[in-house]
C-alpha cells in the first residue's frame, strides 16, 4: 500500500479549467458506472442498467513465471465475456428495452466508463489457488470507456471537440485510479479489429489499473530513469529532439505533440505520439497540449484509416504508457501512445514468429523509413 506525499503528483495540476459534467450512478449488481458529457451539454440519463443483476464476483489471480521472474493474471471466468454479439445487440449501446438491459442507460451524454463484468484484476480478489508456482490475488481495476453512443463511429470519425472530450476522461480516471492506495499504474488501451482480438465491435477502450509496474512499462521507465540520471533529461525527450532532426520517419508534427514512426519499430506501420516536453502523464497537459493530443490523434487515425483502399478501419492496438501512480515524482516518464498494427501490406499481415516469441529479438522486413513514407502520402482534410 502506497503513501500518498502531502507535494504529491495528485496535487498542482496544470489543466485547471473544468470542461467536463461527470457523473456517478451504481448499476443493480454493484458495479459504478461514470457518464461524462461537455460542459455545453446537458447529461440526462435513465437509471444505470446492467445484463445482470447477479452480484459480480470477480476472483482473478496471479501466478509467478520462475524464469521470467514476472506475474501473469489468470481469470478462466472470461470465457463467458460475450463474443462478438449480434447486432440486434449490443452490451455498449444505450438501453432501449428495460427487458433487455445493456451496460449503458439511455439519455444524454458523450463518454461512459464502467467497471468490467468479467475483469482480470480486481481489488476485491483474495485467496488465490494454490500451484507449484506461488500465486497471489490478482489486485487492480478494470473499466471498459465507451467512446460515444454512436456504434457506427470509430475513434478516429469521432469530431474534434469528441476527442478532447476523451482525453479528458482519461485524465480523470488516471487520477482517479491512480489515488487508489493499491493501485500502481493506469493503463487506457484500445483495440481496434477482429485482427487484434476484438470481441465487441462498438467503439470502445478499457483501462487497467494494476497494483504494480507491469513488465513492459516497468523496464521503459527503468531506462529512462538511468538516462534521466546521467544527463538530467528525459530519454524519450532527447529522442524526439533526434527523430526531428532527422524527419524521415515524421508522421504529424504540431506545435507541441509529434507523430512518428520510431527508428527502433517492432510492427512495419508502429507509430507513437508523444508531447515534444516530457509530461510525465495525461493529466498533465495543459489545454493547448490536450487540443494538440487530440488533433494529432484524428489526423493519424485518418492516415491509418485511409493507408489502405481494402482496409478502410484499420486494426491496432493503442496502448497509453505514463508515469506510475505510487505517490512519488517521476521525472524521467514521458507520456506517449504506442500503435501497433498487424498490417505490412493490404493483404498480409505481421505474426511475431519464433525469433520475436521464443527468443524475444524482432526481425523486420519492414524499414520504418519506407512506412513512414507511405502515411506521410495520405492526405488529410482540415478538421
Amino acid at each position: 500500500m502506497k503513501e500518498i506525499p502531502s507535494s504529491s503528483w495528485l496535487q498542482d495540476r496544470p489543466f485547471k479549467e473544468v470542461t467536463v459534467q461527470k457523473k456517478e450512478l451504481l448499476k443493480p449488481d454493484g458495479r459504478k458506472l461514470w457518464l461524462y458529457s461537455s460542459v455545453n451539454t446537458p447529461l440526462e440519463h435513465g437509471p444505470a442498467p446492467s445484463p445482470s443483476s447477479e452480484a459480480v464476483n470477480a476472483n482473478p489471480h496471479l501466478r509467478w513465471h520462475p524464469l521470467r521472474g514476472e506475474w501473469g493474471t489468470y481469470a478462466g471466468y472470461r470465457q463467458n465475456r460475450p463474443f462478438l454479439p449480434p447486432d440486434n445487440y449490443n452490451p455498449l449501446a444505450p438501453t432501449t428495452n428495460a427487458e433487455f438491459p445493456t451496460e449503458l442507460p439511455s439519455g444524454n451524454y458523450d463518454v461512459a466508463v464502467f467497471q468490467n463484468r468479467f475483469p482480470s484484476l480486481s481489488l476485491e480478489a483474495h485467496s488465490p489457488p494454490e500451484s507449484i508456482v506461488p500465486t497471489a490475488p490478482g489486485k487492480g481495476e478494470c473499466e471498459v470507456v465507451v467512446f460515444t453512443q454512436d456504434s457506427k463511429q470509430s475513434l478516429g470519425t469521432l469530431p474534434l471537440e469528441h476527442i478532447k472530450l476523451l482525453i479528458d476522461v482519461w485524465a480523470d480516471r488516471y487520477s482517479e485510479l491512480g489515488s487508489k492506495p493499491d493501485i500502481q499504474y493506469v493503463m487506457p488501451f484500445e483495440n481496434r479489429g477482429v485482427e487484434m482480438g476484438v470481441t465487441l465491435h462498438h467503439p470502445h477502450g478499457q483501462i487497467y489499473a494494476y497494483d504494480h509496474v507491469p513488465p513492459v512499462p516497468a523496464l521503459e521507465l527503468e531506462n529512462q530513469k538511468k538516462h534521466f540520471e546521467a544527463y538530467g533529461r528525459g530519454l524519450l525527450e532527447d529522442h524526439i529532439r533526434a527523430e526531428l532532426e532527422d524527419g524521415s520517419r515524421i508522421v504529424v508534427d504540431s506545435e507541441t505533440m509529434l507523430a512518428f514512426i520510431p527508428a527502433f519499430a517492432r510492427y512495419p506501420y508502429e507509430v507513437w505520439l508523444a508531447p515534444k516536453r516530457a509530461a510525465p502523464s495525461i493529466a498533465d497537459l495543459t489545454h493547448l497540449e490536450r487540443d494538440d493530443f487530440a488533433r494529432v490523434l484524428k489526423t493519424l487515425l485518418y492516415k491509418y484509416d485511409h493507408l489502405f483502399e481494402a482496409r478502410p478501419l484499420f486494426p491496432y492496438l493503442m496502448v497509453m504508457h505514463q508515469a506510475p501512480t505510487d505517490g512519488f515524482e517521476h521525472p524521467e516518464a514521458h507520456l506517449h501512445l504506442e500503435f501497433y498494427p498487424p498490417y505490412r501490406t493490404p493483404d498480409k499481415l505481421k505474426y511475431l514468429a519464433g525469433t520475436e516469441l521464443g527468443a524475444g529479438l524482432v526481425a523486420m522486413d519492414n524499414l520504418p523509413e519506407n512506412t513512414a513514407k507511405d502515411l506521410q502520402a495520405v492526405v488529410v482534410p482540415e478538421f
